[in-house]
């Protein structure tokens, strides 16, 4: 078993019941223990809720999540050694670098369609509908003798009770 697959198995024991993998990759990311900076072999994880980022220890396991909706932006990049990526959250920069393996394209396609819609409000909205005017539209159609008094009276009594 290829080595992100093994830690993707891993990281799944601690996501959200129903939480969805949607693109893994693998790369080495900074890890600051006791004051000492350290390289680690990890994954970055973008699932439909989140982005998490897990890496096996000796004894246990590292591991961050953030949120879609509280990533300010995003540091993408491609050199030699590899793709690069880093989130800024809450004043914090997450990354990494060195990512060879895994479906990058994907993963940061997808991280960046979440980021961009956190601030699109994508609940529908009702249209407005005066209702008042609506009746009294109504009235003018039944005055004209477009509509009997029954469709008037019934689509009154529609209107009345969205009120």
């Amino acid at each position: 078993m290829a080595k992100i697959d093994k830690l993707t198995l891993l990281a799944k024991e601690h996501l959200n019941t129903g939480e969805e993998i949607i693109a893994v990759v693998q790369g080495t990311f900074q890890s600051e223990m006791f004051g000492q900076e350290t390289l680690r072999t990890g994954i970055l994880i973008a699932t439909d809720q989140r982005i998490v980022l897990y890496c096996k220890k000796i004894s246990g396991y590292e591991m961050e999540a953030y949120l879609y909706s509280n990533i300010s932006s995003i540091e993408l990049g491609k050199d030699w050694s590899g793709h690069h990526v880093a989130f800024f959250v809450s004043n914090n920069k997450m990354g990494m670098k060195w990512i060879k393996t895994g479906d990058v394209q994907k993963f940061i396609e997808y991280v960046k369609s979440r980021i961009e819609k956190k601030g699109q409000d994508t609940t529908p909205t009702k249209p407005t509908v005066d209702i008042p005017d609506q009746i009294r539209k109504l009235a003018e159609l039944k005055d004209q003798g477009i509509l009997t008094t029954d469709e008037f009276e019934t689509k009154k009594t529609e209107l009345l009770a969205k009120l």
